[in-house]
């Protein structure tokens, strides 16, 4: 977020200058905002903190006060609840964001039928990282325990690069889970191209923050870093679900 913003701050400065005062109407204000930090007023909202606007860029969260003259960055956090507002509407805005994406523009592993699965989790990957190789080389109990695995490329060497030409060899291939795995063990695959969604995966690993892989996205929106083993996973998905049954608010994105 502070790496997006900042790179706004100059201009909020030079056109907030001239913002409303707080008397004036919010929308006026709104607008203004929205026109300084080149944001559509959609994505600026009253935080649930009294005088202040929840402004969204992209997949990043600021704040800017009520009379529009002042931009803060950081994280919201309820005082008396514990609450991670910026967190909850960050990770509710990635679950759209990969909704958005869909599953069709996924590789997904899951149980066989007649099990269905209990969790899926997002795993943003690249061919030739080894601990990705690691993590899918044990897919048979992940889907065991009732997880889904929904691969999304991020060839962390970048576009138009051997890890990047693979993955889109993988997704051209006829049957692209065998291909995937084949892959992951090392071994060849034809060489291929076709219309795939490799690009725009690892464009949105990037602008979701994701550096390294493996990178898991939890059924709440939560980025968890690395590779996770089978039993540790299930253990922090089952303790999510009872923490999102249990939450007094639900993870929703800003209205």
């Amino acid at each position: 977020m502070k790496r997006t913003f900042s790179t706004l701050l100059g201009l909020c400065l030079a056109v907030c200058a001239g913002a409303p005062s707080a008397a004036d109407d919010a929308e006026a204000i709104k607008a203004k905002v929205a026109k300084a930090l080149g944001v559509d007023p959609s994505d600026i909202h009253s935080a649930q903190a009294s005088g202040l606007f929840e402004v969204k860029h992209g997949h990043d969260f600021a704040y800017v006060t009520a009379d529009g003259k002042y931009l803060l960055q950081g994280d919201l956090v309820s005082i008396d609840t514990g609450e991670q507002i910026t967190e909850q509407h960050r990770r509710a805005d990635r679950l759209l964001a990969l909704k958005d994406l869909g599953d069709a523009n996924m590789i997904a592993f899951g149980p066989r039928p007649p099990m269905a699965p209990k969790y899926v989790v997002t795993v943003f990957t690249d061919i030739d990282c080894p601990y990705c190789r690691k993590m899918h080389s044990q897919i048979a109990e992940y889907n065991d325990k009732g997880i889904e695995l929904r691969y999304a490329f991020f060839p962390r060497t970048g576009l138009n690069t051997p890890s990047y030409h693979k993955a889109v060899s993988v997704w051209c291939a006829a049957d692209r889970q065998s291909a995937f795995t084949k892959a992951k063990h090392g071994d060849s695959v034809p060489q291929k191209q076709c219309d795939n969604p490799v690009a725009r995966e690892y464009q949105l690993g990037l602008d979701l923050g994701i550096r390294g892989t493996p990178m898991l996205v939890l059924p709440d929106g939560e980025i968890y870093p690395g590779y996770v083993e089978p039993d540790e996973l299930a253990a922090i998905l089952a303790k999510q679900d009872a923490q999102t049954k249990d939450a007094s608010i639900p993870l929703k994105p800003p209205t």
